[in-house]
């Protein structure tokens, strides 16, 4: 399925659609036929997932994406299904077989691989990612049969459960859950489990169900989309502000409002913060991210005036 190629009128939309990815697309292509739907002029995605991965992707339209790579830090949680006895070239089912064992896996097995596995571990990113090396995709490298030395990195596994399985009628299938830090490879969690269990395993199933604060009761399938008139989809669309959970807001009045969108420090009775969210008070509107250092609100990323009008004009705000 690719995104469609007849030409539309471009607008300016702003804010964030929660995407269920399809099977098979992967994430630029889901993202610019959801730019193509919306016939928005820029979009961005908050991270990728693989083609054979569905599940919750955030897209980001207009001034959302100035704010789309603090999302990329957020905490995930996928459901994985590892065929266990087959491994393969890529650690999951789009790969090639290359080896095939017995499975002999009791309930204390997996008792004790999944306490292994959670908490604070090492990863080898896999040879077919995104991740690059000398500005080139290592995937890329794959491809041509070039294997890359790449560094081990820590991730956090801060929850492993058991789903389901292995059972007398699927032996070879256990389901799991896993809350995880930015960065974690999950197929490369599925082949070091069944590694430990002595079998070997690839992922046969992957669906991220929240990444931050966006779960899958949230997210809306392309087919869903495409029966909805223009105004429908508008009214899918969250907030830009909602990139910025965990922010504290500041509310500023309309003079210290325009110096702080010119770039310039404001001082008040602001306690240290780390991550904030600037707002003017008249008319409402986002104006971006600061921090705030001994009494000193410092911009961060800043919307431009443009954008803020054009989110106010979709709001339906009167702007002054």
């Amino acid at each position: 399925m690719n995104a469609p190629h007849a030409r539309v009128a471009r607008r300016p939309v702003h804010g964030v659609l929660l995407l269920d990815k399809p099977l098979g697309l992967s994430s630029n292509q889901a993202l610019q036929k959801a730019k193509w739907l919306f016939r928005a002029e820029k979009a961005g995605h908050t991270g990728t997932l693989d083609p054979l991965a569905t599940g919750v992707l955030p897209l980001c339209f207009g001034a959302a994406t100035k704010f789309s790579q603090m999302h990329l830090d957020a905490n995930k949680v996928y459901e994985a299904v590892l065929h266990l006895g087959v491994k393969t070239t890529t650690a999951d089912a789009e790969g090639e077989v290359i080896a095939t064992r017995p499975v002999h896996v009791s309930k204390e097995d997996i008792d004790r691989v999944v306490k292994q596995f959670t908490g604070s571990i090492s990863q080898v990113p896999p040879m077919h990612s995104a991740l690059k090396k000398d500005g080139k995709a290592l995937y890329e490298y794959a491809r041509a049969g070039i294997e890359v030395e790449r560094q081990a990195r820590e991730v956090t596994i801060f929850e492993l459960k058991v789903v389901e399985g292995p059972t007398m009628e699927a032996p070879h299938l256990l389901k799991i859950e896993v809350g995880c830090s930015k960065g974690t490879y999950i197929r490369t969690l599925g082949e070091d489990m069944g590694e430990a269990l002595g079998c070997g395993a690839h992922l046969s199933f992957l669906r991220r169900i929240r990444t931050g604060g966006f779960a899958q009761d949230q997210c809306i399938s392309f087919e869903a989309l495409e029966a909805m008139d223009d105004d429908g989809r508008m009214k899918e669309l969250l907030a830009v502000d909602s990139l910025l959970e965990g922010h504290i807001a500041v509310t500023l009045d309309s003079d210290n409002a325009a110096k702080f969108l010119s770039g310039v420090r404001r001082r008040g009775a602001w306690a240290d913060a780390h991550s904030v969210a600037v707002y003017a008070d008249q008319p409402p509107a986002l104006l971006g991210t600061a921090h705030v250092l001994s009494g000193e609100l410092i911009p961060g990323r800043l919307l431009s005036p443009i954008d803020i009008r054009e989110v106010q004009a979709q709001q339906g705000v009167p702007s002054h």
